[in-house]
């Protein structure tokens, strides 16, 4: 019997048994495997077309002519990060609607610029982007390395294939402190042109783009003159853990927002009737602001909302009925509690790892939660007998937001913003509590099944 006690303001249960403890530490570890075979946003696609594929749903392409029957479970990817995956329901689609959870592919970090390989010195060195809001500091001293996709020239015209070197590849060394005398009471600051290029390797007589080509070409299996293009992202080669002295806690990398996608991809596998059409949607670029063809504010899941409805049978009248009873949880990550800096929140509004699911309000609408929302959302965390807080942001802070607000004003329909506790959300490593997936994947899977 494991039992302890976070704060005694925290309505959760305070003990587990075996078998409680098993399924947590399983899902967990399932999470954990997911994210670290998912280091890209181009992999995670992979990784989530594999799950539906191996469950037995059927791909679509979106050129061609969809058929579709109560029962179906099928899935459309755009742009290879992107996906919506889908359950058709057993009731009339005009009267029930849909029921969305979405999600997002992407996490802040580095990504390698076009013509980012040149040698400095003695060395070569990889010049980076930053992609969204990064913390750029804990990129330093550790094992990085490189996955993405590349674009090679066939005879048949361009392929896109996926890469990764699994080991550790390029560095990041901090500058010592006898050079930086100021650093533990000014912060590790990098400059983002001149102080962030990767180390590679030694430079000799190889032009660099050259060198940077045939260890792409390898890994793609091409020539190395056939290498067109490239998107890579950088990623932490350390695999996920479980840490504390009960392996409470567990810390990766990508759990904002992999987490809930995850989350979202289990809940959907576990349905096994639902009355509405359960859909499951992945969408790359949210970090940075969600405005592309595959993003949360394009066109993607209306689109596809939309060949649902005509599939079967709906006229356009018929999808808009059927929109006016849907409804969207937008499921990202929420910030916990960390008892060493307590002016960073709102002190009626703490949430804690290992307490459950978080419902995210914000008046401004940063977070899509209504009075509405929050009331289904909390009804269905007591349905599925599921802990949960409610968190709003510092006053005084400026917040994030997610897919949310932009989702639910794109398709008109009412949607929840919530997320599990994390601590370091945009550091290369960030941790969350082991219970807190597990009872996201059972709410999630309730939304599915009963609605909200």
């Amino acid at each position: 019997m494991i039992s302890y006690r976070l704060s005694d303001s925290i309505p959760f249960p305070l003990t587990m048994n075996d078998d409680m403890t098993a399924e947590f530490s399983t899902d967990a570890q399932q999470l954990l495997d997911f994210i670290d075979q998912s280091p890209s946003p181009w992999h995670a696609g992979r990784s989530i077309a594999a799950r539906l594929l191996a469950a037995g749903f059927r791909r679509l392409e979106e050129g061609e002519v969809w058929r579709l029957e109560p029962g179906d479970r099928a899935f459309v990817v755009r742009g290879d990060s992107s996906m919506v995956a889908f359950i058709v329901g057993g009731g009339t689609l005009a009267e029930t609607g849909f029921r969305i959870v979405g999600a997002h592919t992407d996490s802040p970090g580095l990504r390698v610029k076009p013509r980012g390989a040149h040698a400095e010195g003695s060395m070569l060195r990889l010049g980076v982007e930053v992609y969204g809001g990064p913390i750029l500091a804990t990129f330093a001293d550790r094992d990085l390395s490189l996955a993405g996709r590349v674009g090679v020239r066939t005879e048949a015209g361009v392929d896109i294939r996926l890469v990764d070197f699994p080991d550790a590849l390029v560095r990041l060394p901090n500058l010592a402190i006898h050079m930086n005398r100021e650093v533990n009471k000014d912060g590790l600051k990098f400059n983002k042109q001149t102080e962030l290029p990767l180390l590679l390797a030694v430079a000799d007589e190889v032009p660099a783009e050259d060198r940077l080509r045939a260890l792409l070409s390898e890994r793609a299996g091409c020539d190395p003159k056939d290498v067109l293009s490239w998107e890579l992202s950088v990623f932490d080669t350390q695999p996920g853990a479980f840490w504390g002295p009960q392996r409470e806690f567990i810390a990766d990398g990508q759990l904002d927002n992999l987490a809930s996608c995850h989350a979202g991809l289990s809940a959907l596998l576990q349905v096994s009737h639902a009355e509405a059409v359960a859909v499951a949607a992945f969408f790359d670029h949210e970090e940075i602001g969600s405005e592309s063809h595959k993003g949360a504010d394009g066109a993607l899941l209306p689109d596809v909302l939309e060949r649902i409805a005509l599939a079967l049978g709906l006229d356009r009248t018929g999808y808009k009925r059927a929109l006016a009873r849907s409804f969207l949880v937008s499921a990202d990550m929420a910030h916990a509690y960390q008892p060493n800096f307590p002016q960073s929140y709102e002190p009626q509004h703490k949430v804690f790892v290992n307490a459950g699911p978080v419902v995210k309000t914000n008046a401004c609408g940063r977070y899509a939660t209504d009075a509405e929302a929050a009331a289904r959302i909390i009804r269905l965390c007591e349905r599925a007998e599921v802990p949960y807080q409610q968190y709003v942001h510092r006053t005084d802070l400026g917040c994030g937001s997610t897919i949310g607000p932009m989702t639910a004003a794109r398709l008109g329909i009412p949607a929840a913003d919530i997320g599990n506790p994390m601590w370091a959300m945009h550091s290369v490593r960030e941790s969350a509590g082991v219970r807190d997936h597990t009872h996201m994947i059972r709410l999630l899977r309730c939304f599915f099944s009963t609605g909200a």
